[in-house]
């Protein structure tokens, strides 16, 4: 519990105390019982009839500090002071549990967001200085000791460790790192030491941006509460004049009308009118929505789109690196002459000397030294492919063409990817298949989507015809449309944001910089954050860290159950206001009714605002 709650709790036990002291020994002189219930609510209440006159002058008259403190002073007028300390410590108490589940609800996500590196190593002039993030340059050599936070985004040049990326991206297995490896502000160094150049200043690195999104996300309200804030805006002031006229006119037009006995219904019926509830358990409820996506390693840039996300219709995602995992590996080899082993150790040495990305993926897969002494007489044959003399053999690496060129009687391949055909001495040896490989996860995504009663998945590629029905047909997704460029996905998000219903929301998924104009266009961009170009994250409205296409399907749950919470504490404050304002105005309700409605209520209501910090994926 922080300071300020120890201190209200403090006050709440004097109070209460000087009550029951008043209360038990009732003395003989009434003054003395008055004295007694006066500095009680002087100690309980006059912090609250403080912050009423303070902002009364600042122009904020009606809000809950105005209601109670007119209230209150009233029942002192009409000799209830007893009544009137007691209406004072059940709110009091009602404030302390309201800030304990407000505070709970922060460090929920403070303590997920605990990635703010307080400190870098960083190496000049052959030494080790401990210095502020925000004081390293792009380009120099940082040092990252085991159990130490990784300050700035950058590239490891020395050393090889695992990385605890939990906080960052919600994964709990530890990622290997190398040398050559890229790696994220806001990791935990679990054990080796590693020596990273750093590649972005501290204010565009990976853990301050993140830091920004979550503190910045509560300031794009969600209709919901724009609702409330408009609500109580026009709402109190109506119920003060109501309460006015409740107290003064019934004296005038019923006969034998008692005026202490009005006032004392108005009064009542001014504490009960303060629309607490709604005006915190409101924004609490998006606020812990989006504490528990962050945790999930999703982070939405606001509330209005983790409202949105409930009423999704159409999903809308871009191929490579989205879908398929965006690395062109070898997936199949086939020989005919000679072992896998060794026509995949032919073709490496063939491609050896090229940066070509085939060349790149067949030594990738090769992974072995190559001795680049046993390669001579290479040629490479543009649009074709290579020719070379490996280890005193002729080999033929490409496509069909190099393969006709040369005539080389091969079997043609029908897979799907980048056939790779490799001949030695003028034989066919055989062929090698390199293709972009489906996310495992992306079969996840799509059957939850579709069980999220999403109507429509859609998926715009640049990509060939032939690789994007494939890839569509895998995943039985409803619609594809292949080899466009940027401008083509825009005039299609356009032509399916006109096929759904007027108030259902079409969600558009990618990760590169051509996918930028899309994100910004669709009612819910979604940016692949680990790949994912910088550019697709600032256009994004939601950003998943993990890659995982499945982590959608997870928030989309994690809106709904966040928006029926709203519903639950928007009907249940309302109707049960209504009901005990009405009964206040007849004087059926008395002022500790009256209390139990104001902050009773927002209580619940908070409490079960906070339900949706338990979700789990």
């Amino acid at each position: 519990m922080n300071q300020k709650n120890n201190k209200r709790l403090i006050k709440i036990i004097v109070s209460f105390l000087l009550v029951v002291i008043s209360y038990l020994c009732r003395f003989d002189q009434e003054l003395y019982n008055n004295i007694l219930y006066v500095i009680a609510y002087l100690i309980v209440g006059f912090d609250i009839v403080l912050k009423a006159v303070k902002n009364i002058f600042r122009g904020k008259i009606f809000d809950e500090n105005f209601l109670m403190t007119v209230a209150t002073l009233g029942a002192f007028c009409i000799g209830e002071l007893e009544e009137a300390v007691a209406v004072m410590l059940f709110y009091q108490v009602g404030e302390l549990f309201q800030s304990y589940a407000v505070d709970k609800s922060r460090k929920s996500v403070a303590n997920l967001m605990d990635i703010r590196p307080d400190y870098a190593n960083v190496c000049r002039e052959e030494e080790t200085l401990r210095v502020d993030p925000d004081e390293v340059n792009v380009g120099e050599i940082i040092l990252v000791k085991p159990g130490e936070k990784i300050p700035l985004d950058g590239v490891v040049v020395e050393g090889e460790s695992m990385l605890n990326t939990k906080s960052l991206t919600g994964e709990a297995i530890p990622r290997k790192v190398t040398v050559n490896d890229e790696v994220l502000s806001g990791c935990i160094n679990n054990d080796g030491i590693l020596r990273i150049k750093v590649r972005k200043e501290f204010e565009e690195s990976t853990v301050s941006k993140i830091l920004d999104l979550v503190e910045n996300a509560s300031s794009r309200k969600s209709k919901s509460e724009n609702f409330i804030s408009r609500f109580a805006k026009y709402y109190t002031p109506i119920v003060v004049i109501i309460a006015i006229l409740l107290a003064v006119i019934p004296s005038f037009v019923i006969k034998d009308a008692v005026f202490s006995d009005w006032l004392y219904r108005a009064l009542s019926f001014l504490v009960v009118s303060c629309p607490c509830a709604l005006v915190i358990s409101i924004p609490l409820s998006f606020f812990g929505g989006i504490g528990a996506a962050s945790k999930m390693g999703v982070l939405i840039k606001g509330s209005n789109y983790l409202e949105a996300l409930a009423s999704s219709e159409i999903i809308v995602c871009d191929k490579t690196g989205t879908l398929t995992e965006g690395v062109f590996k070898v997936q199949k080899i086939e020989a005919t002459l000679c072992s896998d082993d060794d026509l995949l150790r032919y073709a490496s040495y063939a491609e050896s000397f090229s940066n070509h990305p085939i060349s790149l993926s067949l030594k990738q897969a090769y992974d072995k030294e190559i001795n680049e002494k046993l390669v001579t007489e290479t040629e490479e044959i543009s649009g074709k492919g290579v020719k070379a003399v490996v280890n005193g053999k002729t080999v033929l690496v490409g496509n069909e063409k190099l393969m006709e060129q040369y005539n080389i009687k091969f079997q043609k391949s029908n897979e799907i990817g980048t056939i790779v055909y490799v001949a030695i001495n003028n034989e066919f040896a055989g062929m090698i298949l390199i293709a972009d490989k489906i996310k495992e996860d992306s079969y996840k995504a799509i059957n939850l989507f579709k069980s999220n009663h999403i109507e429509k998945i859609v998926m715009l590629t640049g990509d060939r015809e032939n690789i994007s029905k494939d890839v569509a047909d895998t995943l039985h997704l409803d619609e594809y449309h292949a080899e466009l460029l940027p401008q083509d996905k825009v005039s299609w998000v356009e032509k399916l944001m006109v096929q759904k219903l007027p108030n259902r929301k079409l969600i558009f998924v990618g990760d590169g910089i051509n996918d930028a104009p899309v994100l910004a266009l669709s009612d819910i961009g979604v940016a692949m954050g680990g790949l994912g170009s910088d550019a697709a994250i600032e256009a994004a409205d939601i950003v998943i860290m993990t890659d995982e296409l499945s982590k959608i399907a997870s928030s989309i749950k994690i809106s709904k159950k966040t928006m029926r919470i709203v519903r639950e504490n928007i009907v249940f404050a309302i109707a049960v206001k209504i009901g005990v304002l009405v009964l206040s105005a007849f004087g059926i309700a008395s002022m500790w009714a009256a209390v139990f409605a104001d902050v009773g209520v927002s209580v619940l209501a908070i409490i079960n605002a906070l339900r949706v910090l338990r979700i789990k994926e």
